[in-house]
């Protein structure tokens, strides 16, 4: 593994600056550019290290604060470790927050966000992956939806509310998808049911979309943040070895 230097960076939308962490691997050339998208929790540390991880492995990564409208991160008090008692109370602050976030403000920022990937020294040319949690899988679909040509890869872990039946529902844009997708559901996660799952999954096929969706059994939601009660060591690594696979035939 590479190692890796970190930075925080500004990003300019058409809304405002979004703060973002920046991780690439510090040897003086460039890698593929990857976006990740925060989970509803927002850009901590957590994170951070969930990119460092991935950028060890070859990639130019840049993880965007989505909630950039409400204030730099942190917007609200995170314990360090998230346990049962502690979530709800941090959901409630952050739920209108989430609730608040447009598909068309999507749609502007995935812009603006993959413009300052291509634009880092750090970056190599050609379309980027895109890679999101929780929330952020909603963020990846919408991404890889709307701005098709810049997106050869995308991937989506214990994602919420993926194909709701909806007249915006994310998964209406994979007529336009041209990357490859991959979805890590969790097992029995109440915010993607097995109806939601099938309809996605039949909504990609309609479309053509290269894709694979598989259900982690036993794992809930959340399972891949290490700093919260819903982590599963066992289903991290399946998704580390599924994402770096994905990424490694596409980009």
């Amino acid at each position: 593994m590479a190692t890796v230097y970190g930075t925080a960076v500004d990003i300019t939308t058409e809304d405002g600056v979004a703060d973002a962490f920046l991780a690439h691997p510090d040897d003086g050339g460039t890698h593929p550019g990857v976006l990740l998208y925060m989970d509803v929790l927002g850009l901590r540390a957590q994170l951070k290290r969930m990119a460092t991880r991935l950028a060890a492995a070859g990639y130019t990564v840049l993880v965007p604060n989505v909630f950039y409208r409400h204030g730099r991160s942190p917007l609200v008090e995170l314990p360090e470790f998230i346990d049962s008692d502690s979530r709800p109370k941090v959901f409630d602050q952050l739920s209108p927050i989430m609730q608040s976030l447009t598909p068309e403000q999507v749609k502007r920022d995935a812009g603006a966000y993959l413009d300052r990937l291509a634009e880092s020294p750090q970056a190599s040319a050609g379309p980027a992956g895109v890679v999101g949690y929780c929330l952020g899988a909603i963020l990846t679909l919408r991404t890889a939806g709307t701005h098709p040509d810049r997106v050869a890869a995308a991937a989506g872990f214990h994602g919420a509310n993926l194909a709701p039946d909806t007249p915006d529902g994310p998964h209406l844009l994979a007529d336009r998808i041209t990357a490859e997708l991959y979805f890590g559901h969790a097992d029995k996660d109440h915010t993607l049911p097995p109806e939601q799952v099938d309809r996605l999954d039949r909504a990609l096929a309609s479309a053509g979309v290269r894709f694979e969706s598989e259900v982690y059994e036993g794992a809930q939601h959340g399972y891949t943040q290490a700093d919260t009660a819903s982590y599963d060591e066992a289903a991290t690594e399946r998704h580390w070895r599924a994402l770096l696979d994905l990424f490694g035939r596409n980009l």
